[in-house]
């Protein structure tokens, strides 16, 4: 069932973050600076709205200081201490070149990357908030970034050019650059039926699985694309899974759940769905194959179970080979459904979705969904 927070703000909200201390405060920003802090069952603990009235577009709490948020408006960041919001407790004008969409911390929360319209990412020190790094490749605004668990000298990025960049610190090029609109073309299954209006895979969101290795990006086209970082932090492979019947406009991997490969998925549909990319081809490419050589010897048995036996009549033999006929088409019907899966989870939201984030929230896993209104919409995930 869902519940919703209201009277936190006044304004569209257009992010949402959970910090990772026993507390599981929550912050989301929206229109106008407004920065609002929830308890977790939904009350409002501070309201602030931030100097300049400029749009708070990322919320991040740091994974080593729960006591610390980092939050952008315009092209500055501001540092906020959630537990008592009077202002910011430090200010990192211009971290943006421009107007900055995405923040992410390190691991340690001694890196904080930006990432802006101008297509530029900058990686700042913490604390202090000095730039040591610019790294300039997209062509675009770039929308998302975020850096790979475990792996603090490597972050992610895309944007609006359509591309997938993952970087190494060391050096201000990356290391492999993947163009989503090259790979929609060679694709079959992302062609057009006829009629239907083409959506370029424009990034709006990026996650990366706690592995370290899946990355996924929501797109424009509908798709959640997928990555597989290989050893030497080579791109290995890459695939998709067709999310929404519109626009992609979210898609994180949820870490609480019993592995690190379910993803939460929402778009432009007003639909909200959750995934179990175990089973994929890119995250298992075994497990298409395990399936088919278990499979085969099953129908095998059977058939010799039945040249065993001289001394069945000949209705009983009948209705036997009608009994294996089912079996092996309801074996095949699991077959197929392995092979193509279908959200395991899927929920009308209604309303087009502008950020997902999943957390748990008095002991229930749940996501928060944040739309075009002022209010958030909580829906668990405890029947998984």
């Amino acid at each position: 069932m869902a519940r919703r927070w209201s009277e936190g703000h006044s304004t569209s909200i257009l992010c949402v973050g959970v910090s990772s201390g026993p507390e599981s405060l929550l912050a989301s920003g929206s229109e106008s600076g407004e920065v609002t802090v929830w308890s977790p069952e939904g009350n409002v603990i501070g309201r602030l709205t931030l100097s300049g009235e400029e749009d708070s577009t990322s919320v991040v709490f740091s994974p080593a200081a729960p006591s610390q948020l980092y939050v952008s408006h315009g092209d500055s960041v501001s540092v906020l201490d959630p537990r008592s919001l009077k202002g910011p407790v430090e200010e990192f004008q211009g971290a943006g070149e421009e107007e900055i969409n995405a923040l992410a911390l390190s691991d340690t929360g001694s890196a904080l990357a930006v990432a802006d319209d101008s297509g530029a990412v900058r990686v700042l020190e913490l604390p202090g908030g000095k730039v040591c790094r610019t790294l300039r490749r997209h062509t675009n605004i770039c929308s998302s970034v975020a850096f790979r668990p475990n792996r603090p000298n490597n972050l992610v990025s895309a944007g609006l050019d359509m591309q997938v960049m993952l970087w190494g610190l060391q050096k201000t090029r990356p290391l492999w650059t993947l163009n989503l609109q090259d790979v929609t073309e060679e694709e079959d299954d992302h062609q057009q039926r006829p009629g239907q209006i083409f959506n370029p895979p424009l990034v709006h969101c990026l996650s990366v699985a706690s592995c370290g290795n899946v990355v996924a990006c929501a797109a424009g086209d509908g798709w959640v694309h997928l990555m597989r970082i290989g050893s030497g932090s080579k791109l290995e492979q890459q695939g998709a899974v067709k999310a929404h019947s519109q626009g992609a406009s979210q898609a994180h991997f949820v870490s609480f759940l019993s592995h690190p490969h379910w993803l939460v998925s929402g778009g432009n549909d007003g639909q909200v769905a959750l995934w179990d990319l175990s089973k994929h081809p890119l995250v298992t490419p075994a497990a298409e194959a395990q399936t088919k050589v278990t499979a085969a010897p099953r129908r095998k048995r059977r058939s010799k179970a039945k040249r065993k036996d001289p001394c069945r009549d000949d209705a009983t033999t009948v209705e036997t080979e009608k009994e294996e006929v089912e079996d092996e088409v309801a074996a095949s019907a699991e077959e197929g459904t392995e092979e193509k899966p279908g959200p395991k989870l899927s929920i009308g939201h209604g309303d087009k979705v502008n950020w997902l984030c999943p957390a748990v929230l008095k002991g229930e896993a749940s996501v928060v969904v944040a739309d075009q209104s002022s209010s958030l919409t909580v829906y668990s995930l405890s029947q998984l």
